[in-house]
This record gives C-alpha cells, structure tokens and sequence, in this order.
C-alpha cells in the first residue's frame, strides 16, 4: 500500500468517503493554494533582490541563499499547482455518466490501483463506465 497522503485523498478514497463533487472542490482549492505560494515566492524573490542593493558581503551570502530557497518554494508550488489542477479536470471531464448524461453523481465499484483504472457507478441509472485517474 502506498503511503497516505493526508492532504490530497486518492481519487477512489475521496469518492468512497466524501463523494466526488467535494474531491474535486477539495483538489482545485489544493491547487489554488500552491499557485498562491507561488505568487507569494515570486514577491518574494522580488524583495531578496531589493536587499542585494547595499548589502555588506555577508549579507549577500544570506541573500543569495533564501532567494535559491524561494525561488525552489516557486517552482516546486507552480508544478504541484499545475499538476493537481490539471489531474482534476481531467477526471471531472469524465464524470458524466455516458448513459444518462448526470454529471458527478458516481460511487466507486472497484479500483485497481496496479492498472490505475476506477470502476465507477451512476448513482441515478447504476450504468458503469471506467475512470482513468
């Protein structure tokens, strides 16, 4: 089993346990947190080259070390940012019962995790179609 993640659920454990429309909530506001961090990175660094002007030579060292470490913050937030929002639209995009046409109204029937493929259910008609997470 891989290890629990405990701020963003699986997609087949957050539908068991909290349905999908609220997964999804949860993954895109995850994900608009990260691009937050990175805004406030990005002001960040803007604020470390302010200080570079007149700064002794130890500062500089100090100066240079937390803009390497807000510039890591930066990317490492714009790439979780990118890769959460865009795992959630692509699942919603298949959330649509492809028989009625009810959109996130599904249950989890089976999940393979060494396939990565999600059984799920409509709740409204129980036709069953397949989720590539």
């Amino acid at each position: 089993m891989p290890p629990r993640n405990y701020l963003n659920r699986s997609l087949g454990d957050g539908i068991r346990t909290i349905g999908f429309r609220k997964w999804y909530e949860r993954e895109l506001l995850s994900s608009h947190a990260h691009m937050l961090l990175a805004l406030l990175s990005t002001i960040a660094l803007m604020a470390i080259m302010e200080l570079f002007h007149g700064a002794t030579v130890s500062q500089k060292f100090l100066n240079t070390g937390l803009f390497i470490l807000s510039g890591a913050v930066a990317l490492w937030s714009l790439r979780r940012y990118l890769y959460l929002l865009s795992h959630a639209e692509a699942v919603a995009d298949q959330a649509n019962c492809p028989q009625c046409a009810e959109y996130g109204r599904l249950s989890v029937v089976e999940e393979d995790r060494h396939n990565e493929r999600l059984l799920v259910k409509c709740r409204k008609c129980s036709h069953e179609w397949t989720l590539i997470p």
